[in-house]
């Protein structure tokens, strides 16, 4: 039985050993594969091997499927336009117009029917009022110039035509002291009709950032204060601000304009972070009666247009003032600018003043096309100009004065029947057409052009 044992270990030993052998074998052999290979070099030479490596059964990374994580395609995102109009200021013969002696009360409705549909197509639409709301508490009048003072119902003719906002910052902001500044935005408020310009406590924002269909797009409005005799004190009109009332406008003198711009860049950097994407600013402004920019308007504009202002928008000298395509001093900005938009409504008749050119009863609804794209982008895209003139007609049965704001608009083909105006009243429209396309025709096609192809370069991937 022993011998038997010792013979099966002696056979389990040799099956191990024989094993543990052919293991060396084989690993021996995939060793000399490993150098022919190129894999291993045992011969510690500098020479180079005699043979070249095998790559042919190699698969390279090239030949390998690759995955590409392309950015998906540009795309447009969302389109706002805005609309601007010029002053709507209501003159005393427009107030004897607007009263309805049965009633005893004012309606300022049949100023814009004809012009509503274009407001009202325009994603956000504003006006320039350029009164007060005091009221007649205390025994106070209504009033036109030199101190004004409209109905409320004004608000509420505006507000119907389309309008959604209107500024408050103008020269005739304080034409009713402190009761009257304060009481046109409680009015405004009570109406629904937004505002921006003037405001009724000092901790209220100087701007609007408004989001319009996904933009987000902020808002300042300034006027310019007129000189008086103590230079501490802010004059509008010729009229002294309370201390309190001060605090409460956005305005500048022409005189320290540092200040002025010290003031804007704080708000536009106060503006961005609310989330402004575009910047808009609204400014009263120029010589009135001047169908040109003066000195300081266009020194202005230029520091605007530095600071990183988009659009510029100006009102004041009670006519239309050329559109401009600004650069920045450093060459990387871009600002349009419109210097006055005129009037919209006013009793300012070529019969009526020394001015008899007729500019006077000229104005614009001025637009900027705004388009953000999928990368985030806001851009201008376009900007256009409708021109308007102020029909003063006389109404057959109330042989009352009626004042329409009439759009001039070409597509239009029969004027006399589209607005009731007979074929010398049409005469006249187009000659106001034709006064605000000489004065505003260059500057606008200009901006037309770059801003429409900046637009067209973005999605075409391609640099101006």
């Amino acid at each position: 039985m022993s011998n038997g044992k010792n013979n099966a270990a002696g056979v389990k030993n040799i099956i191990t050993v024989g094993s543990v052998l052919l293991l060396v074998l084989v690993l021996l052999g995939s060793y000399a594969v490993v150098r022919q290979m190129g894999g291993v070099d045992t011969t510690a030479s500098d020479s180079p091997p005699d043979y070249a490596p095998v790559v042919s059964n190699i698969v390279s990374d090239s030949d390998l499927p690759q995955i590409v994580d392309e950015p998906p395609a540009l795309t447009m995102t969302s389109q706002a336009t805005i609309s601007v109009t010029g002053d709507v200021m209501a003159h005393s013969p427009m107030l004897t117009a607007a009263y309805n002696s049965k009633s005893k009360s004012y309606s300022f409705e049949n100023i814009f029917p004809y012009i509503s549909k274009y407001v009202s197509a325009s994603d956000y639409a504003i006006a320039n009022l350029e009164t007060t709301l005091r009221g007649t508490e205390g025994g106070v009048k209504y009033q036109g110039y030199p101190t004004f003072n409209t109905p409320d119902t004004i608000v509420d003719a505006v507000k119907n035509a389309g309008f959604d906002m209107v500024l408050t910052a103008n020269n005739h902001s304080y034409d009713m002291g402190a009761k009257g500044m304060k009481r046109t935005l409680e009015v405004l408020d009570e109406k629904g009709l937004e505002h921006t310009g003037t405001f009724l406590k000092e901790t209220d924002k100087k701007y609007i950032v408004k989001e319009v269909n996904g933009i987000k797009i902020g808002m300042i409005c300034y006027t310019y204060e007129t000189n008086g005799s103590n230079n501490n004190k802010k004059y509008l009109n010729g009229i002294t601000l309370s201390s309190e009332s001060a605090k409460l406008i956005n305005s500048f003198n022409y005189g320290k304009t540092d200040n002025f711009y010290s003031d804007l860049a704080d708000n536009i950097s106060d503006m961005k972070g609310d989330g402004a994407e575009a910047v808009m600013l609204f400014i009263h402004w120029g010589t009135e009666y001047k169908t040109s920019p003066n000195k300081y308007q266009k020194q202005i504009a230029q520091k605007v247009c530095d600071l990183g202002v988009d659009v510029i928008v100006g009102g004041h000298p009670h006519v239309i003032q050329p559109v401009d395509l600004l650069t920045s001093s450093d060459s990387t900005h871009k600002t349009l600018c419109i210097y006055s938009t005129g009037n919209a409504v006013s009793n300012q008749r070529r019969s009526r003043m020394s001015l008899n050119t007729g500019h006077t009863e000229d104005g614009c609804l001025f637009s900027v096309t705004f388009n953000k794209y999928s990368d985030g982008r806001v851009v201008i895209s376009d900007t256009s100009l409708l021109p308007t003139w102020v029909d003063l007609r006389v109404d057959p049965d109330t042989k009352k004065n009626v004042y329409k704001i009439v759009p001039l608009d070409k597509s239009v083909p029969e004027w006399g029947t589209a607005f009731d105006m007979k074929s010398a009243t049409v005469k006249n429209a187009e000659k106001s057409y034709d006064r605000t396309a000489e004065i505003t025709g260059g500057g606008l096609e200009k901006a037309r052009k770059y801003y429409r192809s900046a637009a067209a370069a973005i999605l075409s991937d391609s640099d101006l």
